[in-house]
């Protein structure tokens, strides 16, 4: 199984994966990205924070980057419109 890393890129700066993870193929790693930053998103708002600048970058075994998954992406943002209250 190919090993997929997931460096992060927000308003912290630059966390490299270190580690990375044996995944199937790239569709997995895309859901995987998906997840973590939803996680992380997640984690933010529940402190008062939703900062959707950053995006997480899915490098193969040979440190190619594969895919940059915006952190919006991740998201479907739905505001309020207009009431006819």
């Amino acid at each position: 199984m190919p090993r997929y890393f997931f460096h992060v890129f927000n308003g912290d700066g630059f966390t490299p994966d270190e580690e990375g993870i044996d995944l199937e193929d790239q569709a997995s790693a895309q859901r995987m990205a998906l997840d973590s930053i939803r996680s992380m998103i997640s984690e933010e708002a529940r402190k008062g924070v939703l900062d959707l600048d950053g995006y997480i970058d899915i490098v193969d075994g040979g440190a190619q980057s594969l895919r940059k998954i915006p952190f919006p992406e991740a998201f479907v943002l739905r505001l309020p419109g207009p009431r006819s209250d």
